[in-house]
């Protein structure tokens, strides 16, 4: 096992073939420490806010503290707006400029290319989220043809990350609440599961692997996301689950990336407990031959301390 790059070490987690050590990535904090990069697409060239908060989609990206944010204001709340919407060309020239530099820094690691929020959560941002969930019921084959229109700017955007040496396709679409999905798991079913598995099969036709990324309790469709192809899963609330749920129901199925629960011990943890947990994932998740990668994110703005923080890298890396 000498010799082995970080990306290297990575494929062995994901096809489970033995990694010499749980590999981890580092998401917001510590770059240089990541077995993984994630790099993702940029502005038209000619977007004439580049550099704001505005996006190419017509919604604003507002942050009134540490986290995230939140968007701000749904473009297409109205649907007779749709008649003149025009969705961000895909192929606009300066999308993907940046990447080969991007590449090239981090020529070693595991690279996924990142979609950043992606799907059903992208849609909520155009309609407006209760408007999204009535239109399943009264207005299908609109929601529908807008759900289409986001997906085909994805798929159109992993059709240009597939001529860059990526590893993979990154997903961030949320679909669970505290306690379970936001739709039932029969219209998800229906309405999302193929056109994921278009996606997936794509990105797998173009030689990258699929890191989808969902928070909250969706446990009803980890089963469906296996099957058509999510090749990892990055699940940051394992507490939803249980750690020896998730091993003992989908351990040697798929590749899991979780962290040490950002709800629970991560923020209100001892160091004792930060580092009982962090042996919990590695003998729950990845004990087979491989199947985990380790997740850490500084996450102050949700009460993480930094004392936690170091505590979580020490753990990891230890």
């Amino acid at each position: 096992m000498a010799g082995l790059t970080r990306k290297e070490i990575v494929l062995k987690a994901i096809t489970r073939d033995d990694p010499p050590r749980v590999p981890i990535l580092f998401f917001n904090k510590f770059p240089e420490r990541s077995d993984i990069a994630m790099i993702g697409y940029g502005e038209a060239a000619d977007f004439p806010f580049r550099g704001t908060n505005r996006s190419e989609w017509g919604f604003e990206w507002e942050k009134l503290d540490g986290t995230m944010g939140q968007p701000r204001g749904t473009p297409l709340a109205d649907w007779e707006a749709l008649e003149s919407y025009r969705p961000p060309d895909p192929d606009a020239p300066g999308r993907y400029d940046h990447i080969p530099d991007a590449v090239a820094r981090n020529a070693d690691r595991f690279l996924i290319a990142s979609l950043g929020i992606t799907g059903f959560n992208h849609v909520t941002f155009l309609r407006g989220f209760e408007n999204t969930l009535v239109d399943f019921y009264l207005e299908r084959e609109k929601i529908e043809g807008l759900i289409d229109t986001v997906f085909s700017f994805e798929s159109s955007v992993i059709r240009h990350f597939g001529d860059f040496p990526f590893d993979a396709v990154g997903f961030g679409d949320d679909w669970g609440t505290q306690n379970g999905l936001m739709i039932s798991p029969e219209l998800w079913r229906e309405v999302f599961k193929e056109r994921y598995r278009t996606q997936f099969d794509l990105a797998h036709s173009l030689g990258m692997r699929v890191y989808f990324h969902c928070c909250g309790q969706i446990i009803d469709i980890i089963p469906d996301l296996i099957e058509i192809g999510a090749d990892i899963l990055n699940l940051n609330q394992p507490d939803l689950f249980g750690v020896e749920r998730l091993g003992r129901a989908f351990g040697g199925k798929v590749c899991f990336c979780c962290p040490v629960d950002h709800q629970t011990v991560a923020i209100r943890g001892t160091r004792a407990e930060i580092f009982a947990y962090v042996k919990a994932l590695k003998e729950n998740l990845g004990r087979f031959h491989g199947g985990y990668i380790g997740y850490i994110e500084e996450y102050s703005s949700v009460g993480m301390s930094d004392e936690n923080f170091r505590s979580i890298v020490e753990a990891f890396e230890g």
